[in-house]
């Protein structure tokens, strides 16, 4: 079996990668109408696999308009999750993380290029659910975060049948191979404070998701980046789309077929930066690894089967803070 490591860019070789990285991160350059943007309106549904297939082979990553969540639904998302950065520190706190990976948790770390300050919980299934990292305040928090769920997984679901039949498969196969209604969807509202020294300070440092696909709204302020071709490029913020990306288990399902994008997030000098990424993973006790539909003799499987639950333990280990943080 090839070493899973040196497989394009997994998360267990991610720290060593990031420092590679560093020699090549002034090259910024904007990068237009690059990534591939999906008009999810057509009536075409060949059309749609074939690219929405191409943007995950190609890019990992890509761009949806007119995929039928909200746009009202999409701006009070916006506003609830400001308005809870907003509040003051003492009510922040009181849905701070203890022990878990939920919660609210500022971190500006001292000696390191990076800064860290969000929320994040879990928003489905309702058995994952722990209302205690869910502001009560603004009061409409929940209502909003919960219909928004609603929309996001259909949408999810949408993209994950046509990726699907683009690997030749029934259209629920990755849906089902994710858990079905047990996938886990999980927020992190990302809250980027401007800062004057943006050229040396980083928001989020380079990574790749370790779940299976991300889609994440951010506000108008730019400074997603990709890693593409030995440059770093800007995603052009497209007001009403939603970011696709896709993450390692998918990359590690279709045995390297589809790409997991490296991207971090840039600070802005004046402007207040905030996104809202979705992550969608298997359930944790689920066997995630090359499917058998797509390996064989002349296609041998590239990465180990693991249980997601141990996979995210060894990527996170993996993850020390002073080799993350490297750029």
């Amino acid at each position: 079996m090839e070493d899973e490591r040196n497989h394009n860019i997994s998360s267990s070789s991610l720290p060593s990668f990031c420092k590679q990285l560093a020699s090549s991160s002034t090259l910024r350059e904007s990068m237009e109408l690059d990534i591939p943007i999906i008009d999810l309106s057509v009536s075409n549904e060949e059309l749609l696999v074939r690219e929405v297939t191409k943007a995950s082979e190609g890019w990992g990553i890509f761009q949806v308009v007119n995929h039928g969540i909200p746009m009202a639904l999409m701006r009070q998302l916006q506003v609830v999750g400001k308005q809870f950065f907003d509040l003051p520190e003492t009510e922040k706190e009181a849905v701070a993380q203890d022990e878990d990976i939920e919660g609210y948790k500022k971190n500006y770390l001292d000696g390191i290029k990076a800064w860290d300050e969000h929320l994040f919980h879990r928003l489905s299934p309702p058995s994952i659910i722990n209302y205690k990292y869910w502001p009560k305040h603004p009061p409409q928090y929940r209502e909003v975060n919960e219909d928004y769920t609603t929309h996001v997984k259909k949408l999810t679901k949408k993209i994950l049948g046509w990726l699907s039949e683009g690997l030749g498969l029934p259209s629920v196969t990755l849906t089902q191979r994710l858990g079905g209604e047990m996938a886990q969807y999980l927020i992190r509202v990302n809250y980027y404070q401007p800062s004057s020294k943006s050229e040396l300070v980083i928001g989020g440092a380079a990574h790749t998701d370790i779940g299976a696909i991300t889609l994440l709204v951010p506000n108008e302020v730019p400074g997603l980046q990709v890693f593409k071709d030995e440059k770093w490029l800007d995603v052009e913020y497209m007001d009403s789309a939603m970011v696709v990306f896709i993450g390692d288990q998918l990359m590690r399902m279709t045995n390297g077929r589809f790409k997991n994008v490296l991207h971090r997030a840039m600070l802005d000098k004046e402007r207040l930066r905030i996104s809202w990424p979705v992550f969608v993973s298997p359930r944790d006790d689920m066997l995630v690894g090359p499917l058998p539909e797509l390996t064989g003799d002349e296609n041998p499987p590239k990465f180990e089967t693991l249980v997601f639950k141990d996979y995210t333990q060894q990527t996170l280990k993996s993850w020390a803070v002073e080799k993350l943080y490297s750029l």
